[in-house]
């Protein structure tokens, strides 16, 4: 079965991953959410957000990954729009089995 990815990049802080989530879950219900917190990224803006044993970042990358039929995935998008910054959204075709 053919399906899209998406992959939506957030940091943490403004929690707008979890309400991301919740849309894709409650309102959508696409077929597959994951939240991975990162360790270490950059943005637009180049600065490094980063966890240490010394220096416990609140505000580290996150990414909502979902998938479903490209469809769905498209309409979902247009939903949590108001949720993205521009340039944080990257799609791409997959094989689902």
């Amino acid at each position: 079965m053919k399906v899209t990815v998406a992959r939506i990049y957030v940091t943490e802080g403004k929690h707008i991953h979890e309400k991301i989530f919740q849309r894709l879950h409650d309102e959508h219900k696409v077929k597959g959410v994951t939240v991975y917190r990162g360790i270490t990224g950059f943005g637009k803006s180049g600065e490094t957000h980063s966890s240490n044993l010394l220096d416990l970042s609140f505000d580290m990358p996150v990414v909502v990954e979902f998938f479903d039929t490209g469809d769905k995935v498209e309409t979902a998008l247009d939903s949590i729009s108001d949720l993205i910054s521009p340039g944080h959204v990257l799609t791409f075709a997959a094989d689902f089995y």
